[in-house]
């Protein structure tokens, strides 16, 4: 009895083996992808005006930055700024200096659009030293930008680590 039970057993482990085993022959020699694009429509607009928005900070072109927002842009950053002029007045001056002192990589930056709006998504690493203290870190950034009498304004952003 032992022995025919022994026998059942490995005729059940040897079938189950080969179902699995041809499983893997369905799906031949197929390749995937290691992970999605990290760089998707930089050419656009929208793109663009992300980029030289990020340009116009790290420069300290305060009136280059206020004219990419819209006048009732919303930013989340620690806390929330409820207009552009609420930002350059007040949190602008010290993103621009610290943006001075670091150097920021961008590791990735997608830019979706549909119709009159546009979102830019982004990642990026910040190194350096600022007011005697290392910077090592990534960041996140959402962009959102909204089509408004021909141009592409910013009108929502979010920074966060």
């Amino acid at each position: 009895m032992k022995i025919k039970s022994n026998a059942f057993a490995l005729v059940f482990i040897t079938l189950v083996g080969l179902c699995f085993t041809s499983l893997s022959w369905a799906h031949g020699e197929e390749k995937y992808p290691d992970a999605a694009p990290f760089f998707v429509n930089t050419d656009t607009a929208p793109a663009k005006v992300v980029r030289a928005f990020h340009q116009a900070l790290e420069n300290g072109d305060k009136e280059k930055a206020r004219s990419l927002l819209a006048d009732d842009v919303l930013i989340f950053e620690g806390g929330v700024e409820r207009s552009a002029d609420q930002y350059a007045n007040h949190h602008m001056l010290a993103d621009m200096k610290y943006l001075a002192a670091i150097e920021i990589k961008t590791l990735e930056h997608q830019v979706n659009i549909s119709g009159n709006m546009a979102l830019s998504i982004s990642r990026s690493k910040a190194t350096g030293n600022y007011k005697d203290k290392n910077v090592d870190y990534e960041g996140l950034e959402t962009i959102v930008l909204n089509l408004r009498d021909g141009e592409w304004k910013i009108t929502h952003i979010h920074w966060s680590r």
